[in-house]
C-alpha cells in the first residue's frame, strides 16, 4: 500500500540536508608512481619548485639547479654555481628565480625565461635553507639555518635589506598573500608567524605533539596549516590565531608536504618508508587518509602541478653502507624524479 505524502516528506528532506555533506567528502582516486625521469650524475638533492606558467620543474642538485620540462620529460637546462642548494624561489611577476645557495651563504638571481643567471645576492644569514618569494612585499625571504633568523632581499636592488631574528632553527616557509609569513621552527617543535610588510616576527605557537617540524603547507583560503614532523605526525594550526585543529598520522621521514586546493587533499612526502601520505581534508577541522601512495626510499622531496594534479619528488637508490653522518650511502647515477599521479 502506497505510503502518504506526509509521512515521506522528512525522509526526503534528510536526504536532501545529507547530500551535500557526501559531497564534501568525496575524494579523487589514488594516485600512483606514473614514471621515472633519469638524470644521474653526482650530489645531493633538497627542495623541488613547480613553476605553472612555463611548466617547468626546478630540482636542486647540489651545486647545480636542473630544470625539466615536465610535458616533454626533458632536461632542458641548467642553473650552474649555486653551492649547497637547498630551495628554489620562483616569481614570475617579476619574471625571476631565486635560489639560496647554503654553502656560500648567497642567493643565485635567474631569469626565468632564459634560465640565464642575472644577479648574485651576498650577505645572507648563515646556512640559507628555506626561500619564498612573497608576494605582498614583493620581498624575498631566506630562512638561514645556522643563523636563525630571515633574511629580507629587495628583488629591485639584488640586495639584502633587512634580517628578523628567529626563536630556533627555522625549515620551511609559506606566505599568504596578504603579508603573513609562515615558518616551521625544527629544533623547538614550534610555528612562527611574521609580518612580511613591516619584516617583524608577530606570533610563535607550539606545535606538540609535533616534533622536529619539516615541510609546511597552507589553506588560505580555510586558514589551515599543515606541518609534517618527524614523529609520523602532520599536525593542523589554525592560521590566525595558531590554535590545534587537528594531527593525522603519516608515514617515517616527511620533509615536504603540499596542498591541492582544488580536490582538497594534503600529501607528505615520507622518505624514509618511501611512501606519500594521501590526507583529505573533508572539512577545515576534519581530516582522514585516504591512501598510503609508494615511491622510493629517499623521495622526501616533493612539488605540486596543480593543473594535472601531479607530484614530483627527488630520489635515489641507497646503497647498503653510510657516510660519517650516519646517512646512507647513494648508487653513483642512481638520481631520478619520480612522477605520481592519475594518467
Amino acid at each position: 500500500m502506497a505510503r502518504p505524502i506526509r509521512k515521506l516528506l522528512p525522509a526526503a528532506l534528510l536526504a536532501l540536508a545529507v547530500l551535500p555533506s557526501i559531497a564534501a567528502a568525496a575524494t579523487p582516486p589514488a594516485p600512483h608512481l606514473l614514471s621515472r625521469l633519469a638524470l644521474g650524475g653526482p650530489g645531493g638533492w633538497d627542495y623541488l619548485a613547480f613553476d605553472a606558467p612555463s611548466r617547468h620543474l626546478f630540482v636542486s642538485r647540489g651545486d647545480r639547479v636542473l630544470v625539466v620540462d615536465v610535458d616533454s620529460g626533458k632536461q632542458i637546462g641548467t642553473i650552474p654555481d649555486t653551492a649547497g642548494v637547498h630551495g628554489i624561489a620562483l616569481a614570475d611577476d617579476l619574471q625571476r628565480g631565486f635560489v639560496s645557495d647554503g654553502r656560500s651563504a648567497s642567493v643565485t638571481v635567474f631569469d626565468l625565461a632564459s634560465l640565464k643567471t642575472v644577479a648574485t645576492i651576498t650577505g645572507t644569514g648563515q646556512n640559507p635553507d628555506a626561500i619564498l618569494y612573497d608576494g605582498a612585499s614583493h620581498h624575498v625571504l631566506t630562512f638561514n639555518g645556522r643563523s636563525a633568523s630571515a633574511s629580507v632581499i629587495d628583488p629591485a636592488k639584488n640586495a639584502v635589506v633587512g634580517s628578523i631574528a628567529l626563536p630556533g632553527k627555522p625549515e620551511f616557509a609559506v606566505a599568504d598573500g596578504a603579508g603573513h609569513v609562515y615558518v616551521n621552527i625544527e629544533d623547538k617543535s614550534e610555528l612562527v608567524q611574521l609580518d612580511s610588510i613591516h619584516d617583524k616576527l608577530l606570533q610563535t605557537w607550539p606545535l606538540a605533539p609535533c616534533e622536529s617540524p619539516s615541510g609546511l603547507a597552507l589553506d588560505n583560503p580555510h586558514h589551515r596549516l599543515f606541518a609534517v614532523c618527524d614523529n609520523r605526525t602532520m599536525t593542523v594550526l589554525d592560521a590566525l590565531d595558531g590554535h590545534h585543529v587537528a594531527d593525522v598520522a603519516i608515514d617515517d621521514g616527511p620533509d615536504a608536504v603540499v596542498f591541492d586546493a582544488a580536490e582538497a587533499m594534503i600529501y607528505s612526502s615520507n622518505g624514509q618508508s618511501g611512501t606519500i601520505t594521501a590526507v583529505h581534508e573533508d572539512d577545515p577541522d576534519h581530516y582522514r587518509v585516504t591512501a598510503t601512495v609508494a615511491t622510493q626510499a629517499s623521495a622526501r622531496t616533493l612539488a605540486l602541478d596543480p593543473k594535472l594534479h601531479r607530484l614530483y619528488l627527488s630520489a635515489a637508490r641507497l646503497g647498503a653502507t653510510r657516510q660519517a653522518n650516519g646517512r646512507r650511502t647513494v648508487e653513483p647515477d642512481s638520481f631520478t624524479v619520480l612522477t605520481v599521479g592519475r594518467p
